[in-house]
């Protein structure tokens, strides 16, 4: 998946393995490896498929290799091998995950991954005829987009406590997961907005989505975001405060996970030369307390 020298370069001094655990703080050594060469898959196919010059605005390259990651999610045989390299990877990771995961679990995990592929093609067709999509669109599809649902999915067989099925799909837990995933791909876009400048214009930034179809300042926009930001954490704190007078430990546990995530994701983003060093020298990071 990364062949160029200075890929790999960048890679390194990304240091994803630092975002991987602290959003996984709690899990044994040989867990965290598995879970950060998961991270590690999202980021690399989203810089080999998803930026890319060759594929990021042809909407066909890209479906073009759905079939093969597909057919690995779905466990369908075929006379075909596999040649993709994302695909490739793909099936041993998700052998990987199989090891430690009950059947519902893993098809979680595949449905969100899906979702999450498939989203890629929305992007590309976007950047393919040159469109900012409205907020509303924006939002909805960002949850799919930033790859969350699939990390998320690995809460609790990293944690080895299985949520069954009326617990993953209870309300205040569909509400939770969705409100993290706002939360991170949010700062995601706060903290990745000049580097995407630079790049497809800032067309899939909710800063950029919310200057371009409301007419806002950036500094208007920034603040519409943080505003969202502040109303997602009330959000999540008032749930949580719920599920804790009917919550299981897994449920909990899982709660947690989620809280690991968006702090996690904060702390590593605010070090990482992957966005940081994109915005200009002169800018001023407040740092987390």
């Amino acid at each position: 998946m990364l062949q160029e020298p200075e890929i790999l370069d960048r890679y390194r001094s990304a240091q994803f393995g630092w975002l991987t655990a602290r959003a996984y703080p709690l899990v044994d050594r040989d867990m965290l490896k598995l879970l950060m060469d998961w991270c590690i898959w999202l980021f690399a196919f989203d810089d080999g498929f998803c930026e890319s010059e060759t594929f990021s605005k042809h909407t066909g390259l890209i479906a073009r290799a759905l079939p093969e990651m597909f057919r690995v999610l779905h466990d369908i045989e075929s006379d075909e091998p596999v040649t993709n390299v994302f695909a490739k990877s793909l099936q041993e990771l998700k052998g990987r995950i199989e090891v430690h995961a009950e059947r519902d679990q893993l098809d979680r995990w595949c449905t969100a991954t899906k979702e999450y592929i498939f989203a890629q093609v929305w992007e590309a067709a976007n950047r393919e005829s040159d469109v900012v999509p409205t907020p509303e669109d924006y939002v909805f599809m960002r949850r799919r987009t930033g790859a969350m649902y699939p990390v998320y999915a690995l809460i609790d067989i990293a944690g080895h406590q299985r949520l069954g099925p009326e617990e993953w799909h209870h309300p205040d837990i569909r509400a939770l997961t969705e409100h993290a995933n706002d939360l991170v791909v949010w700062d995601n876009d706060l903290f990745s907005y000049a580097k995407e400048r630079e790049h497809d214009k800032a067309r899939h930034n909710l800063v950029n989505v919310l200057m371009t179809h409301r007419g806002y300042s950036l500094q208007e926009a920034l603040d519409e975001v943080a505003l969202m930001h502040d109303h997602a954490v009330a959000e999540m704190v008032r749930l949580r405060a719920s599920v804790e007078t009917w919550g299981s430990p897994a449920v909990l546990a899982y709660v947690q996970g989620l809280e690991h995530w968006v702090r996690g994701h904060i702390e590593y983003s605010l070090g990482s030369a992957r966005y940081i060093k994109a915005w200009p020298t002169s800018t001023q990071w407040l740092q987390a307390s």
